[in-house]
């Protein structure tokens, strides 16, 4: 499930989004006033401002027939856009995350979480981060790639395909399918996998062309130092490539053109 190869920058990538989530214990400074200092250092790369409230489910506490709920404070989600809205700087009391669907290759989006992370550091002071997590969200198109004609079967490997990896069972037959699994990485990391063909939204608008939705979240959990943050970042990183391409065939990287870096 996992292969390690030379890296390479796709000619026609399949990414929906990539996402990089950084938690942190809460800083209530964040939440209790708008974010200006902030906002003024990024501003040049992300001049487009919003503020969402997000309201959470009352949190039960006790055993069930004595049970009691208590309210939570709600969630304010402050958001940066870059002007053309492909790049995202989400920003929450216990969180930030930096997300595109404009992703080209890992050192070019390196670059720019470097430049939102310093920012955020030199203002809130975080004590470490809890959870250092990369997220990467693929929508093989096999129309977009001429690649009608070819099954799942022949561009995913086997692990990955569930049910359609039988011989019996021929596509077109299958209406759903739908693998999740999560496990345990070297380096104090996991992965959290959601993958199966299905159909993709864009503004509210369902695309038909059933894709195959390869979703892998990588992340590693514990008490992170800043110092040692860019290296956790390195580790997941490395191990979110090689779950993708342990995760495609040899037909699939060649039909999306690989480039080397």
């Amino acid at each position: 499930m996992f292969l390690e190869c030379e890296r390479v920058r796709y000619g026609k990538p399949q990414l929906l989004e990539v996402i990089c989530q950084l938690r942190f214990p809460t800083i209530l400074s964040i939440s209790a006033k708008e974010p200006a200092e902030f906002q003024e250092l990024i501003r040049d790369e992300y001049p487009r401002y919003s503020r969402n409230v997000e309201k959470l489910p009352p949190k039960v506490i006790g055993q069930p027939g004595n049970m009691k709920f208590e309210e939570q404070a709600d969630v304010i989600n402050y958001q940066f856009l870059s002007a053309d809205g492909r790049w995202k700087v989400n920003l929450t009391n216990s969180f930030i995350a930096l997300a595109t669907p404009a992703y080209t290759c890992w050192e070019d989006f390196a670059a720019k979480l470097d430049e939102v992370l310093a920012q955020f550091i030199k203002v809130y002071h975080p004590a470490f981060f809890e959870r250092i997590g990369l997220r990467y969200i693929n929508a093989f198109s096999r129309k977009a790639l001429d690649l009608e004609d070819t099954p799942f079967a022949d561009l995913i490997e086997p692990g990955y395909l569930g049910i359609l990896g039988d011989e019996d069972v021929q596509e077109r037959q299958v209406l759903r399918v739908m693998q999740e699994a999560e496990m345990n990485l070297p380096g104090g990391c996991r992965l959290k996998l959601h993958c199966g063909p299905g159909m993709v939204k864009r503004n509210n608008v369902e695309d038909k062309e059933i894709k195959f939705i390869l979703d892998n979240d990588i992340f590693m959990m514990g008490k992170v130092e800043m110092k040692h943050s860019a290296a956790a970042l390195t580790t997941v990183h490395t191990h979110a490539d090689r779950a993708f391409r342990g995760a495609i065939t040899r037909e699939l990287h060649e039909a999306m053109e690989p480039q080397p870096l």
